[in-house]
């Protein structure tokens, strides 16, 4: 009789202690849960009504990194966020996120690659650190990358569309705008992209009561192309000596168009080049491969192999 009612006392206690468990860590997780939504609320009133969304890759982090820019972006110092801020913008990538953003974007990277990386790691019962601490580097140096990959892009579509930019407003001009009208009559008209939005920012600056030259000189600085260099040195001479800004603009319109036509003829001829090495390494091999086989095969028929 005591024996049984030991094993009762027994069994109830383990339900009991397997009920408290569930109950705690039930408690654990809402808590857990609770604390997230609260936090995520609190960093929920984005506003990108005049922003580029972000890219792809950083979509499916880019709650995480509100709340990182929320408690820790921006909390930084004003001089290391003003040099965040100044790349971004000589990048063009002013539009798509903040100095704040951007760090964040490479700490939750630094985070989540080499977590993801231990989560997989413990599953398969080892973890290497030194992994974790190469991912982490990876993570963190990965934004850098797409920066300079959306840099290449905007300077090849600068350079493209600039010849546009240059035929719009020597039309305008030569209606009777002066640069200004032509100005907003060729970003209002013309293509979109990097071009439009730098034209659109130097309306802005001139709206605001930046002369005409610092707004032209603040674009030139932000592009750090030759082409724009040019193209702004050229508009502010033309300004300053009273020259037809008309002919300016058509001078400058035909240059970039030559030189366009020079950057294709010297990529054409640098192609031979360049294919020197895919022709050595996997065509010419695989051609004597080809050639080879017939006679090898009857060699092997022949008994000389």
């Amino acid at each position: 009789m005591i024996d049984n009612i030991m094993m009762f006392l027994s069994n109830l206690s383990y339900d009991l202690l397997a009920l408290f468990a569930g109950l705690s860590l039930g408690a654990a997780v809402t808590s857990t849960l609770m604390i997230i939504a609260i936090l995520f609320a609190m960093t929920a009133d984005e506003n990108r009504k005049y922003m580029d969304p972000p890219p792809l890759f950083m979509m499916p982090v880019w709650p995480l990194v509100r709340l990182v820019t929320f408690f820790v972006g921006n909390n930084l110092p004003a001089a290391y966020l003003n040099k965040l801020d100044t790349k971004l913008q000589k990048n063009g990538l002013s539009f798509v996120m903040t100095g704040e953003d951007y760090f964040s974007v490479c700490l939750v990277f630094a985070m989540v690659l080499p977590t993801l990386a231990a989560i997989t790691m413990a599953s398969s019962g080892s973890i290497r650190p030194e992994y974790l601490v190469i991912l982490a580097l990876l993570g963190y140096i990965l934004p850098e990358a797409w920066v300079r990959d959306s840099r290449r892009k905007r300077d090849r579509e600068v350079v493209s569309s600039l010849p546009i930019y240059f035929d719009y407003l020597s039309m305008c001009v030569d209606a009777g705008l002066n640069f200004s009208g032509a100005l907003k009559q060729a970003v209002d008209k013309g293509p979109k992209g990097a071009m439009k939005n730098e034209f659109r920012i130097v309306l802005r600056d001139v709206n605001s009561g930046q002369t005409r030259a610092d707004a032209l000189t603040r674009m030139a600085e932000r592009i750090d192309l030759k082409d724009v260099t040019v193209f702004v040195s050229a508009v502010i001479q033309a300004e300053k000596m009273g020259t037809s800004m008309r002919d300016t603009l058509i001078i400058q319109a035909e240059q970039r168009l030559d030189e366009r036509f020079q950057r294709a003829e010297k990529m054409a001829m640098e192609a031979p080049v360049k294919l020197v090495i895919p022709l050595v390494v996997f065509i010419f091999p695989l051609t004597f491969m080809i050639l080879l086989f017939p006679i090898v095969i009857r060699f092997i028929e022949q008994g000389a192999l």
